[in-house]
């Protein structure tokens, strides 16, 4: 088994055209063995593109993309390894939990038939109903279910709970790091919802009309850019910053808000240079760290509340 430091899913110059569309354009993504890994990116970025290669239901047109070390299209043991939840699911007509669970556990060989009862307990659905008839909200949670019964090394979530209410999507995030802590399950989660991912998540990569701008672990993804207010007793010319970007400014009488990308000791050195009044260091959303992060590529920031 490989180590909790190696990449338990690799994709290396990833590229897929759709005609003579280039969807992904040369990704490498590195997602290691028992982590949480959010995915996130503006609609049309390539998201979904990328995860059903990492599923084996698309062949890239150039790269790899390896799970476990292994090439995954057309890979009956690594697929027999992965849960895969996308954002629209399918059921066929005459469907019923305990229908498909049967099929769930001639695919799944280590498909759990205790927890599969004491999810039933959890999530109060009657096993015999069909799910075409159920809301949205309660076929995703048929779809985990499912898929946390099957005892899977890998799940693959494409904005999962969305359509869950606030309490079911408490449980849901529960049961996937119980399962992160308890057994090592490697989580890959495409979601807009970057609030609830900031909570789970320990790594982050952010994707932008097919290329992957950033990857990096949560907490040093948010040292990198600086949330910064601050007041002067002489006027400061802030461009003539020597380390650092500057995404955003505005003043508000005497008082001057930055959001400024570099190293925070550097940033601070060079504004105490001209003895401000105050410096506050403000703490980062993963919200805001992606809004500026893809800031450069065509997205115009207007306004920020400090």
């Amino acid at each position: 088994m490989p180590s909790s430091n190696s990449n338990f899913i690799e994709v290396q110059n990833l590229i897929k055209y759709f005609g003579d569309f280039k969807v992904l354009k040369g990704i490498d993504l590195h997602v290691k063995q028992g982590s949480i890994y959010g995915l996130i990116g503006p609609n049309g970025a390539g998201k979904t593109t990328l995860i059903k290669h990492i599923v084996g239901s698309y062949h890239q047109d150039g790269g790899s993309v390896l799970v476990d070390g292994e090439p995954v299209y057309d890979n009956s043991r690594i697929l027999k390894r992965m849960a895969y939840i996308p954002d629209d699911l399918y059921f066929n007509t005459t469907d019923t939990v305990k229908k498909i669970s049967k099929f769930y556990k001639k695919v799944y060989p280590f498909f759990n038939e205790k927890r599969y009862e004491m999810l039933k307990e959890m999530f109060e659905i009657d096993e015999n109903h069909l799910i075409r008839k159920m809301s949205k909200g309660m076929k995703k949670q048929v779809a985990f279910w499912l898929a946390i019964s099957s005892m899977p090394d890998i799940m693959i979530l494409d904005e999962p709970v969305d359509g869950l209410d606030p309490v079911t999507r408490r449980r849901v995030w529960s049961l996937i790091v119980q399962d992160v802590a308890e057994r090592g399950t490697t989580v890959l989660i495409s979601s807009h919802n970057l609030r609830e991912l900031e909570d789970v998540c320990d790594y982050v990569g952010i994707l932008h009309n097919g290329n992957l701008l950033i990857e990096k672990n949560l907490d040093e993804l948010k040292t990198d850019i600086h949330k910064i207010q601050t007041s002067f007793e002489v006027e400061v010319d802030i461009k003539q910053l020597e380390d650092g970007k500057i995404l955003y400014e505005n003043t508000l009488g005497s008082v001057h808000n930055y959001i400024i990308k570099g190293d925070k000791d550097n940033i601070l050195r060079w504004l105490n240079r001209y003895k401000p009044r105050f410096i506050d260091m403000l703490p980062l959303s993963l919200e805001e760290v992606f809004i500026y992060e893809i800031g450069g590529d065509g997205y115009e920031i207007k306004e920020i509340i400090l």
